[in-house]
């Protein structure tokens, strides 16, 4: 029981943690500091920069180092707690609601984001790698926090008013799951067209929102703009594209958001959340690129947390069964007369009141 206890509190403690390397992690891109130390996992050599300090010219380049190696410290902290709650959900695996599959796959993951860390530097901030990195990293985020909010979950107790609620959910929210799902996918999608678009140093090939350089469709080149592959020994730090293939790749958002299921209307909490976070933050990041589109990555993330608790809290206590209820038959009997009064409530709503002879 213990352990069980240390791996919830291990997922929210890497949650928050993770969402910090993220942060660090768009700082880091930003203020140029990628190259900061040209080889892994040191810098030249030694585990902080100041054993290196001959190897910088100034000391920009020396904040630079540290501004990477910082988020190198912090990545590896996250590595670690992952794979002590993978050792943990091995040693309590007959325990209810330890899930080692989930473990082993977030130790997976965590690894494989240290290979792309790897890659973002010895590959010289390849846009590919780096959007990689990037979703790799919210993928941490999200599964973190999905492992902390269903265990916690699953802790509650389960009374007859808990699973009639999320027996509701389940059966009436089929819909509500739907554009859920297609407004998640929306978000990944956008995510994957922001990190191609800062990691080609696109950001303000269009400084003007929301048309671009007072055009909608301005000059672009749309064959060069999403090439994946470039070969190896190029150098991306400052970008390689024209400046027409970086107009097509800074509009690339505006479209992905136009092709939006919802458009641009807010028809619930999360489209709500969305716009107030794309819309302003996107603002600042055209406006000052740097502290702006810091602001703009933490907002996403915050954004995309609170989209994935919503799903999470669900029916986390309807999937769990209502046979751990002692007195089973009469919360059965109670469910069975208030589904049907919702059932006739939600039906006198759809149907429309008719006008009188």
């Amino acid at each position: 029981m213990r352990e069980r206890l240390w791996i919830q509190r291990l997922a929210l403690i890497g949650a928050l943690l993770c969402f910090g390397v993220v942060v660090l992690g768009g700082y880091t891109r930003l203020s140029n500091s990628g190259l900061g130390c040209p080889d892994w996992p040191g810098c030249f050599g030694h585990i902080a920069p100041t054993g290196s300090a001959e190897h910088y010219a100034s000391d920009a380049d020396v904040r630079k180092a540290w501004v990477e190696m910082i988020h190198r410290y912090f990545a590896s902290t996250l590595g670690l707690i992952i794979a002590v709650i993978a050792a943990l959900s091995i040693r309590a695996r007959r325990e209810p609601g330890v899930r080692v599959s989930f473990a082993l796959l977030l130790l997976v993951l965590v690894v494989f984001q240290g290979l792309l860390g790897m890659l973002t530097v010895t590959w010289l901030l390849k846009p590919l790698i780096v959007t990689g990195h990037l979703v790799g990293g919210l993928t941490t985020f999200a599964l973190l926090l999905w492992l902390w909010l269903s265990m916690r979950a699953e802790a509650r107790e389960v009374d007859g008013y808990s699973v009639l609620a999320g027996n509701t959910v389940v059966n009436s929210g089929r819909r509500a799951r739907l554009w859920a799902g297609l407004g998640l996918a929306a978000l990944g999608l956008q995510v994957g067209l922001g990190g191609w678009t800062s990691s080609n140093y696109a950001a303000v090939a269009c400084p003007d929102v929301p048309k671009c350089q007072a055009q909608w469709f301005p000059e672009a080149d749309y064959k060069d703009a999403f090439v994946l592959w470039r070969g190896l020994g190029i150098n991306y730090a400052g970008g390689v594209l024209d400046h027409p293939a970086r107009v097509r790749v800074d509009a690339a958002g505006g479209v992905a958001l136009a092709e939006h299921p919802d458009g641009f209307q807010a028809r619930d909490a999360e489209g709500l959340l969305r716009e107030v976070d794309r819309v302003p933050l996107g603002l600042a990041a055209v406006a000052e690129e740097r502290r702006g589109a810091v602001v703009h990555v933490a907002g996403g993330r915050l954004v995309g947390a609170l989209v994935r608790r919503q799903r999470a809290r669900e029916a986390p206590l309807a999937l769990r069964g209502l046979r751990q209820i002692p007195d089973f038959e009469a919360v059965q009997e109670v469910l069975y007369v208030d589904s049907a009064r919702v059932k006739r409530r939600h039906r006198r709503r759809r149907t429309p009141a008719r006008a009188d002879p």
